[in-house]
């Protein structure tokens, strides 16, 4: 889970041991190889750009992310991409991009609806003419949280022979779309876990829709898995490709 957690030094370098690239890697990365300019909201450790470019994209490529430490990660993978410390406030972009992606279910840390539409209005904004947006939200019809609890632990080996064990626990009880929980990460030799607390909201699919039609930006295809098969209301995911509506933005 791609979070705000990971601003945290220490779970920053194990970031990449605990999320491996996987197929929403290899979706987003063939979206990059066909855009000539990507800006990647909540870029983390710049797995995906610094892919792009191994793989040969010569174009612009810009990462933003509000962790000091995730942006510590990216800069020494690759130091040709432009890594932008901060969040959608913290530049303008006017029409510089003819591709912005968030990953990792970074949208659902955006909790409240004027942060929402702040940053919507700022991905618009970013966008050039013919541009996209794409992004993917856990699906609340799929329930995922159901399966947060402290006994399913995920093992993952780190470092020299290390292991770091990973649980979670939801709090109770779920808050209309938004659900708070605590990962707790216990390594091999550690003095004690760590532990962070955080919140993701889940929009249902409709919900989504109106968020995105005020900020003028309208659903051009939705998908409900990495394969691309069509949205049902028990897919796990919501992948949202959208595009600019010429003379439309947030009204509010």
């Amino acid at each position: 889970m791609a979070d705000r957690a990971f601003s945290d030094a220490a779970l920053a370098g194990l970031y990449d041991a605990l999320y491996p690239w996987g197929p929403s890697d290899d979706f987003y990365l063939g979206l990059v190889m066909s855009a000539r300019s990507v800006l990647d909201v909540g870029c983390g450790t710049g797995a995906l750009l610094a892919r792009a470019r191994e793989n040969g994209h010569d174009g612009r490529l810009c990462g933003l992310d509000p962790a000091a430490a995730m942006l510590v990660q990216a800069r020494r993978r690759a130091p040709g991409v432009d890594w932008v410390l901060g969040d959608l406030r913290s530049e303008r972009w006017q029409g510089a991009f003819d591709l912005v992606v968030m990953t990792g279910h970074a949208f659902q840390v955006l909790l409240g609806d004027e942060e929402l539409r702040a940053a919507l209005a700022a991905v618009r904004e970013a966008l050039a003419d013919g541009g996209r947006f794409v992004f993917e939200t856990r699906n609340p019809g799929a329930r995922a949280w159901e399966s947060w609890t402290p006994d399913r632990v995920r093992e993952v080996p780190y470092g020299d022979g290390g292991i770091v064990r990973v649980r979670h626990q939801v709090e109770s009880p779920v808050l209309g779309d938004r659900v708070t929980f605590t990962e707790t990460f216990d390594g091999t030799g550690w003095e004690r876990p760590l532990v962070s607390r955080s919140t993701l909201r889940f929009l249902a699919p409709d919900a989504l829709s109106r968020f995105l039609t005020r900020a003028g930006l309208a659903v051009v295809e939705q998908y409900g898995d990495w394969g691309r098969g069509p949205l049902t209301p028990a897919d796990p995911e919501i992948i949202t490709v959208a595009e600019p509506v010429q003379g439309l933005s947030d009204r509010a």
